[in-house]
């Protein structure tokens, strides 16, 4: 598969200089009006071109939903059995009856299994700079049961209010019963449905490299023109990020399934190229995928698991609360804090929220509030450019398609 790739790369690559050559256009003035054409693309943000950048958004939507309408317009089949069984599903919802039971169960399930799976697919589909939802949602789900779990000495809070809030139960257990496998299982679903949603969002790129080398275009996208530069110059790479680029690409072309497994099994900031590339070497969906699904949502998950609740165990706390208190000079005051957030947590778990007594807001909750808040206001901004620098590149595709014609 290496090298049959590698062959169809260099046939590729003479194809081009022989279309240059053929139409008098040197190759490096392409490559440069590409370069200027990103640049100006870049310039599209809120804080430099606000209005450009709202238009450009505006219309991107607008183009978007015209081709998805086409695209349900072709399908019309589909859409009527969607919306059939759509009818189906809310009559099934609304009747009154026995079922409701299990239509309630179904329905609890359903909502916090979409939930994490959908932060799993925000943090990892590409969408502006993407959204860390390990760090803002799921670590801190993992800190509290664990934090929980040995303040209660069980893990078996009341549902409800758990997931939402969790209570310590009217019996407790006995100490030191909480293992870590206890807590593992707690957290188990949440983790893994993030997982699972994490591994959906790694396919955009896959799908883009596969449908790119099956039709044999040109594919404006700068991580795909990024991968195939580096094809390109794979013999003279340097630096140490285009060794480490290689590096990926070699694992995932030469071992195939356990190479993709390796890569999705430990946090890998350069898996988007493992995407690319078997997409690109046209690696089976399934193979791609399930090496994946198994990585990310099973051996990766546990890894992360496990790193959160040994880090916020009891005695690893009580530590780093120490240890802060004996910084020289401001080490009393930083401790201060800390340990009525942590003192304010267990009245918080020993007391039902209707009848607990408010509790003043610690400064360490309202900053990683407002942490949150930022990060996810970010998030959006960056979708709007990239979705406004998306449709500059509409512009520029037509510009050159125009001029080509000429």
């Amino acid at each position: 598969m290496a090298e049959n790739g590698k062959n169809c790369d260099q046939r590729r690559v003479a194809m081009n200089k022989e279309q240059y050559n053929g139409n008098f256009t040197d190759p490096s003035s392409v490559n440069e009006k590409k370069r200027r054409d990103r640049e100006e693309r870049q310039n599209i943000v809120l804080w430099r071109q606000p209005l450009v950048t709202l238009q450009y958004f505006s219309l991107e939507i607008l183009v978007i939903l015209k081709e998805w309408t086409s695209r349900l317009w072709h399908r019309q089949s589909v859409v009527v059995s969607f919306l059939l069984l759509l009818a189906v599903l809310i009559a099934t919802y609304y009747v009154e009856g026995a079922h409701q039971q299990y239509v309630q169960r179904i329905e609890k399930q359903f909502l916090l299994y979409a939930y994490w799976i959908g932060l799993g697919i925000l943090s990892s589909v590409g969408l502006g700079t993407g959204l860390h939802t390990f760090l803002l949602y799921l670590g801190p789900h993992i800190a509290s049961v664990t934090l929980a779990a040995y303040e209660c000495n069980s893990v078996n809070f009341p549902e409800p209010p758990y997931p939402d809030q969790i209570i310590c139960p009217d019996e407790e257990g006995t100490e030191g019963t909480i293992s870590l496998w206890s807590i593992i299982s707690k957290v188990r679903i949440e983790a893994c449905m993030w997982g699972i949603g994490t591994a959906i969002g790694e396919l955009p790129p896959y799908f883009m490299a596969r449908a790119a080398r099956l039709s044999g275009a040109e594919l404006d996208d700068e991580d795909y023109q990024e991968f195939e530069e580096m094809l390109e110059h794979a013999e003279t790479a340097q630096d140490f990020a285009s060794r480490a680029k290689l590096a990926v690409q070699n694992l995932v072309q030469k071992v195939g399934f356990f190479g993709i497994l390796a890569c999705a099994s430990i946090p890998n900031p350069l898996f988007d190229l493992a995407g690319i590339t078997c997409g690109h070497f046209l690696v089976p969906f399934w193979t791609f995928f399930g090496a994946t699904l198994i990585g990310k949502a099973i051996i990766k998950m546990h890894i992360q698991k496990i790193f959160v609740i040994i880090t916020f165990s009891k005695h690893i706390v009580e530590q780093m609360v120490a240890f802060i208190g004996a910084v020289p000079g401001i080490g009393p005051s930083l401790q201060k804090p800390f340990q009525e957030y942590l003192e304010a947590q267990r009245q918080k778990l020993h007391h039902k929220s209707e009848t607990g007594a408010p509790q003043g807001e610690n400064w360490l909750s309202w900053m990683f509030e407002k942490l949150v808040v930022v990060m996810v206001c970010y998030f959006i901004l960056s979708i709007i450019n990239s979705m406004a620098q998306s449709y500059a590149k509409r512009i520029q595709q037509r510009l050159n398609s125009e001029e080509k014609t000429k």
